[in-house]
């Protein structure tokens, strides 16, 4: 079949993308940035792209044509506390007039479990879309979901930092309500057996894991499962904007994200039918429990294949990261070193491993101060870590930087600072033809303080880069 797979860089998306290709179909990847599909050459020379933003005006120029399916995986929660319904309802609109044009028999939704009349502003957006496809010039299938507990799932990485950072928690009461989870290997079951299924057109289906828990069940039987001990007190008083702080600072989430979630989890996400999975696919979900036993081997295999995390819409630049690339030459500050390097293959290895477990080699109670104060002021902080203990995409999250370019043919990663500043910063690493290791730190500033906050910081800066470069090109055995 000819599939055209939208949000193909995302967490579902990337996951779903081998799946058909091993199915043998023809694959048309939809994204913003084809520099952000970090596939591999082998992978790249089976899949077509297009390059296209849904949220921008309509070009209906050089189109792909005639699909049999496509997926439509977008969304907008991550990207805006406000108006992320308004950016939802838009790119559906737009996706449906693309379609007149291209041509789809079917398009595969996967969207959120509406229980009740009033819904939260995120699950009353994902009803409106569906909605809006339902008008759209191909047969919808969509299949509402509630959390999804896998590897690099926002779901399942908020409930892995509560329970692995609070052995005591003071919760609000929405913990207390019911989900009904379900495992990432469950979805992809989901979204590759409706696709040319006949019954499954105009068909919107529930789909679920096999328990139907609180959240606080949730969390007790995760630390259960890892074997950690945990307590947790229900507060009825907190409000939703004291949880959206409480999820920021203790996990990995943004504050747009957290906002978002918080405002659902007081919505019950329980299937009311399982006709999908029980009926026409004959699918037995998996455990709650098991799914955390499932997403802990691919953490510990190093085989997570994709993050929420590294989705573009988690950063607080958007999809503007792409003007970032070319380091400005004028109006900026730089901290240049150079070190002759003995083993330029360990330094490159080096290189692609810092960040996350790795550290940042030389100073880490100063970068993890920094994380801090960025927390403080509304960043993004440390934690989110990175996906791969030492391989890098471009686009992927690296602690509170960004990945712009990861090339290690050209022996070089170049990234750009997504914490609170004032100004803007890269940090690019390279090994030149003489094996000389050149780590270039660049800030652009805005105004007077922007320029204070570069003085302040030299101190600071002549020690830790200094101690950085050292560390990575030529460390001590």
């Amino acid at each position: 079949m000819k599939i055209l797979l939208t949000g193909a860089n995302g967490y579902v998306g990337k996951r779903l993308l081998p799946e058909l290709l091993q199915e043998g179909h023809e694959v048309t990847c939809c994204v913003r940035n084809k520099n952000r599909l970090g596939l591999d050459e082998t992978t790249l020379a089976k899949v077509k792209i297009w390059e296209v933003d849904f949220l921008d005006e309509v070009a209906l120029e050089n189109l792909p044509s005639d699909f049999d399916t496509a997926y439509y995986l977008i969304h907008s929660m991550s990207a805006s506390t406000e108006d992320f319904d308004v950016m939802e309802a838009k790119a559906a609109k737009n996706f449906n007039t693309y379609m007149k044009t291209i041509g789809v028999k079917q398009v595969v939704y996967l969207t959120g479990i509406v229980n009740e009349d009033k819904l939260s502003k995120h699950l009353q957006s994902r009803s409106d879309v569906e909605q809006i496809l339902y008008e759209g010039p191909f047969a919808l299938t969509a299949l509402r979901a509630a959390i999804i507990v896998g590897s690099g799932s926002s779901s399942f990485e908020i409930i892995r930092d509560l329970c692995e950072k609070l052995p005591v928690m003071v919760t609000p009461k929405w913990v207390l309500t019911k989900s009904q989870p379900i495992a990432i290997r469950d979805v992809m079951k989901c979204l590759l057996g409706v696709i040319g299924r006949e019954e499954c057109y105009k068909q919107s289906f529930d789909i679920g894991g096999s328990d139907v828990m609180t959240y606080k069940e949730m969390l007790l039987k995760y630390a259960e499962v890892r074997k950690i001990k945990l307590s947790i007190y229900t507060l009825p008083i907190m409000s939703p904007k004291l949880s959206s702080y409480w999820l920021y600072f203790v996990t990995s989430t943004s504050y747009k994200l957290a906002v978002n979630l918080v405002d659902s989890m007081s919505m019950e996400v329980v299937c009311k039918d399982q006709r999908l999975q029980k009926e026409i696919l004959g699918l037995t979900p998996i455990s709650y429990v098991e799914s955390i036993n499932l997403a802990f081997k691919k953490i510990e295999q190093n085989l997570v294949i994709s993050s929420w995390k590294d989705s573009i819409s988690s950063s607080r630049f958007g999809d503007d990261l792409k003007s970032y690339i070319e380091i400005p030459k004028y109006g900026c500050v730089k901290d240049e070193k150079s070190l002759k390097v003995t083993d330029p293959e360990g330094t490159l290895a080096r290189i692609f491993a810092i960040g996350g477990e790795s550290g940042w080699y030389y100073g880490n109670w100063l970068w993890k101060t920094r994380g801090l104060m960025d927390k403080m002021f509304g960043g993004v902080g440390l934690r989110r870590g990175r996906t791969h203990p030492t391989h890098l995409d471009n686009g992927d999250a690296l602690d509170f930087w960004r990945v712009l370019l990861a090339d290690p043919k050209e022996r070089r990663l170049l990234l750009f600072a997504e914490m609170r500043l004032p100004g803007e910063a890269w940090l690019e690493f390279r090994i030149d033809d003489d094996n000389v290791l050149h780590q270039i730190a660049t800030f652009r500033p805005k105004g007077i303080f922007g320029r204070l906050y570069w003085y302040a910081m030299l101190p600071f800066h002549y020690f830790l880069f200094a101690g950085m470069i050292k560390n990575i090109g030529n460390p001590k055995k």
